[in-house]
């Protein structure tokens, strides 16, 4: 107990780029952490990806070594991930310490998802620690920021430290309010072992390594640990801290933070949020920690290699993928015109495009990517159980469907009151539901509206950033599903029905919805020698339909002067032809007919 009086648990939350991470540089920086000739900048995001696009993809622990008053102190930092979608790994490492820094940028204010983490540490009974960052930049607003600090936490103005991360402003005194505010971690060492995971990762050498706070109790190299939500056992081949590179130690104990090289095999036996106890004659000794969850991908998309000979290929990339990426949910799909490929599964948006953006990186693999949907669940008649569908193809017969349910999300927008028009203009286009406008300050106001997902994951972001001329940020979080008046659109291609681009959709959309797709999809498929017609249709009722003209060959051009009759009998003939043509031609769809509609 004794040690870990002197232990900081803490994490910084802020929203994408508000320096989080340069901030975190500082502090291993003034903690001689990191030695000065090996520092370099955002030293904590590992991935060149994470540098390039100044965002935290993958959150990164480090231990840092402090003296102050003449007493030395551990801190143990968790640099966290700033986006709404890996809202779920943030609340774990939120649950894994015991005080927060909430980073604003003086440039930009409080943002959406600042606003989210924050609520979030709030309920984890969290000590916060507001500080205002970038204060050395020319058009920073330390003031109107502090206001809207007060305004969100309701702390008193003296308690906001301001500081900036690139040039070291404020440093020494975000450590002191570090080691004064936060409370020591309070486990129990006599206690068996209980220890929340808060992320893992795959080693080649060493397994799965499960990032782990210490709640209560110790572990040591050679214990046999289990973890307890997917009941999987294993010996412990290392222990050890992050310095922020892993440095082993000899045992872990009640308060600390590192990592327990577990040699198994899958990221999926070590899930975020899952519990990790010691195991005596088979039977685990300690019951699991509260709030854990098992993630689900809520937006599906298929991804198809270009080429066909591609997907062994692609398979093994996506495989390697998900060795660290437990959330990442992948299965085998064929489509008639894209050949074979893959269903799969994502958090959010960004996690798709950082999944596209690894695969053309570390494999050189650029993927074709469908349209992202959501997961829906169908009630059946005289059945119990819940039914759950990835697509239209899924779609039982209309006849046994009582009802259908899509995700809700509630969404938060934080944006200066003079785009409020633009927003809610915006807004009324989607089947959103309006439920209050908060003003922070004067300037800046919070607007809070309950929408269906499937509204929002595909063009949402673009329109409300060229609504609000990009000063509008957004975050968003599943509130569960609700039921509604939702159909599955068929497409027809002369006649026949093309079970690949069949869509679900809003009944009082389907008709603007089926325009859109007929549109495009006639504008894509080559022109033949006689018309066809593409159609969109609800049941038995069509909704939209475009007529693609055929060639016409000018049979009457070797004709000169004459009877007329001359002219019209080669005509006739040639609308036997079109005629005979059209009952025997079936239509070809090129892949980049699909393309044209199923790409986002």
């Amino acid at each position: 107990m004794e040690l870990q009086k002197n232990v900081r648990n803490f994490c910084i939350i802020a929203h994408i780029d508000h320096g989080k991470s340069t901030l975190a540089d500082r502090l291993l920086e003034v903690t001689g952490t990191v030695e000065k000739r090996k520092m370099k900048e955002q030293l904590l995001d590992q991935m060149d990806l994470e540098r390039e696009r100044g965002i935290t993809i993958k959150l990164q622990p480090a231990r840092m070594n402090y003296t102050q008053g003449g007493v030395d102190y551990v801190l143990n930092l968790i640099d966290t991930p700033g986006h709404v979608d890996f809202g779920y790994e943030v609340s774990r490492s939120l649950a894994a310490v015991e005080g927060a820094v909430l980073l604003v940028d003086a440039t930009k204010g409080v943002q959406a998802q600042t606003l989210s983490n924050l609520y979030l540490a709030i309920e984890q009974g969290l000590e916060i620690i507001p500080v205002v960052n970038k204060v050395d930049l020319p058009n920073a607003n330390v003031e109107k920021t502090k206001k809207e600090i007060i305004h969100v936490l309701g702390c008193k103005e003296e308690e906001i430290l301001e500081a900036s991360g690139k040039t070291g402003i404020g440093v020494a005194k975000i450590l002191e309010a570090i080691v004064e505010k936060v409370p020591a971690p309070n486990g129990e060492m006599d206690k068996p072992l209980r220890a929340l995971i808060f992320d893992s990762k795959y080693d080649t050498y060493k397994g799965v390594l499960a990032y782990v706070r210490i709640v209560d109790g110790q572990v040591k190299r050679d214990d046999v640990i289990s973890m307890i939500a997917t009941q999987k056992d294993s010996g412990v081949i290392e222990v050890g801290y992050f310095k922020p590179e892993m440095v082993a130690a000899g045992n872990l104990q009640a308060g600390d933070i590192g990592y327990i090289a577990t040699g198994l095999k899958s990221v999926d036996f070590c899930r975020v949020g899952d519990t990790v106890t010691i195991i005596k004659g088979g039977v685990p000794l300690a019951k699991s920690l509260p709030g854990y969850k098992e993630v689900r991908p809520v937006v599906y998309a298929s991804l198809y290699p270009t080429d066909g000979d591609a997907y062994n290929l692609m398979r093994d990339s996506l495989d390697k993928l998900k060795l660290n990426d437990a959330s990442f949910v992948f299965e085998p799909e064929s489509n008639p015109a894209l050949g074979k490929g893959f269903r799969c599964g994502f958090l959010g948006l960004l996690h798709l495009e950082i999944i596209k953006e690894r695969l053309e990186r570390e494999f050189n693999f650029t993927p074709t990517i469908t349209t992202p949907g959501v997961v829906y669940e169908l009630k059946l008649k005289g059945k119990e159980e819940k039914v759950i569908i990835y697509s239209a193809m899924d779609m039982p017969d209309p006849s046994i469907l009582e009802s259908i349910a899509e995700p809700y999300v509630k969404l938060e927008i934080i944006t200066p009151a003079q785009y409020l028009g633009g927003i809610m203009e915006l807004m009324s286009t989607l089947r959103s539901s309006y439920l209050n406008t908060e003003y922070l300050d004067l300037e800046r106001i919070l607007l809070s509206f309950e929408i269906p997902l499937t509204d929002i994951i595909v063009n949402f972001h673009d329109d409300l950033k060229s609504a609000t001329s990009g000063y509008a940020s957004m975050s968003y979080e599943i509130i569960g599903y609700r039921t509604y008046d939702l159909v599955k659109m068929d497409i027809l291609l002369a006649g026949e029905k093309v079970e690949a681009l069949a869509r679900i959709v809003p009944r009082e959309r389907a008709s603007s919805e089926g325009k859109k797709i007929v549109e495009k999809l006639a504008g894509a498929v080559p022109r033949q020698n006689f018309a066809i017609a593409v159609q969109a249709a609800i049941g038995g009722k069509f909704v939209a339909r475009e007529t693609i003209k055929p060639f016409r060959k000018d049979v009457i051009a070797k004709l000169y002067g004459g009877d007329v009759t001359r002219k019209n009998k080669l005509l006739d003939k040639q609308k036997k032809g079109k005629k005979k043509m059209k009952n025997i031609g079936n239509v070809q769809i090129p892949s980049e007919a699909y393309l044209a509609v199923l790409k986002r």
